[in-house]
Order: structure tokens, then sequence, then C-alpha cells
């Protein structure tokens, strides 16, 4: 995909030319569908990214060509519990101490709805901009960067299926008194979720494609408790 791994804000500054605090990669949950006027009211823009291109079709056609191996794999995960009888009391212990923590974690997500995304009211600030987020660009992802005054969103005009990084701009910024990006479950548990919270309350869910990226980093280094941007957290 032309990406640079662990090096977003450098990215974000040197293609950009953003004075970046931190970056990362990021996508929107599915979209539910809004009231048809409150769509057409808002330009009536497309609720899906655009589909793959013929390029990343054939990409596709041939992990299908892949199912023999997949079976294989399903076949080794059907074992999995037989396997695990084996392991040592201490290993066993390990694997379940792990189990415990994902399903926590998937607890706290939903405690904090970040399964859901956005708010659901779809005249507030966030409703809005979730109406016009395939607008600004049909590619199903985001760079998202953070600034010192602003919130930043790059990605390719139109769907590409290689070179993202390289085609990338600009396509919506919000300013730090409108909006602030929020990691709710900072301290608490490790997780690719984020929140674009809005100044009249309002936000919306963004999944990184990393647990931890640049920007969870960067928020639990900051002296406000998960958050960045001027907008007081309500």
């Amino acid at each position: 995909m032309g990406r640079r791994r662990g090096n977003l804000t450098t990215v974000a500054r040197s293609r950009l030319g953003i004075q970046a605090e931190c970056a990362a990669w990021c996508r929107i949950p599915k979209i539910p569908k809004p009231p048809r006027t409150l769509h057409s009211a808002a330009d009536g823009g497309p609720l899906r990214p655009a589909l793959i291109r013929p390029l990343g079709a054939l990409g596709v056609a041939g992990v299908a060509l892949l199912w023999p191996f997949v079976a294989v794999l399903a076949l080794l995960a059907a074992l999995e519990d037989w396997a695990e009888q084996l392991l040592s009391s201490k290993d066993r212990a390990k694997a379940r101490a792990q189990r415990r923590e994902a399903e926590e974690q998937r607890r706290a997500i939903a405690a904090q709805a970040l399964d859901q995304p956005f708010d659901g009211d779809w005249t507030a600030a966030a409703g809005q901009f979730l109406l016009r987020w395939y607008g600004h660009s049909s590619h199903p992802k985001r760079l998202l960067v953070l600034t010192e005054n602003r919130i930043v969103l790059a990605a390719p005009p139109s769907r590409v299926s290689i070179r993202q990084t390289e085609r990338m701009v600009v396509v919506a910024e919000i300013p730090a008194s409108e909006a602030q990006v929020e990691d709710p479950l900072i301290g608490a548990h490790p997780s690719d979720r984020l929140r674009i919270r809005f100044a009249d309350g309002s936000w919306l869910t963004v999944i990184t494609e990393e647990e931890r990226s640049e920007i969870h980093k960067h928020l639990m280094r900051l002296p406000r408790l998960g958050s960045s941007g001027d907008v007081d957290t309500l």
C-alpha cells in the first residue's frame, strides 16, 4: 500500500506539509441508513466507499485461489482446543488470561459505545460530518492527523488499490475549537478505537489499523486524559 509504518507523523509532514503531532491510518464502521430528507439535505453523498478497482479485484480473486490453504488453517483452528490440552499448565493459564483480557476489552468497547459508528443524532455535528465522509473521498481509509490547532483527514481523492500514501491529499479539516480526538479507554485497555468528539457533544468512532497507534500513544502523554484539542470533554 506504500505505507511507512511507524513513521506516519513524518509522512504527514513531508507529503502534506502539515506540522503533525501524530498520525494514524483509520476507517469508520459501517454507516447506518440515515433519514432520506437529512441525507438529501447533506448533498446526498455516498454512504459507502467506492467498489474496489480492477487491480484490487484481481488481488482478491488471487486470494480465492488459496482456498485449500484456508481449509487447512480452518482445520488447525478446529484442533486448537485439543492442542491446548497438550500445553503445560502455565501455558494454559496464559491462554485463559488472554481470552479473559480479550473479553474484557470487548465489554469495555461496548460500554463506551465504541462499537457504534456515532452517537445517533443525524442533525448534530458528528452526524452531519458522517453524511459527508465519503463525499470527501471514496477511499475506505483516512490518515487521521492531529496538529496543534486542528484535526486533519487525508486520503486519495478516490479509491485506490495501491500507493494510497503517495496519492493522498487533505480531504477534511476540523478546527480544534470545534472537535477533539479522545481515547475513552485510555489507561484501561489497549484498543484500536478512538472518538472524534465535537463541541456540541456529538461524536463518531474511528478504528485505527493497529492497537495503540501513534495517536493513542500521543493521547497518553497529554495532561488531559485521553483527549486532544481545546474543547472540554463533555
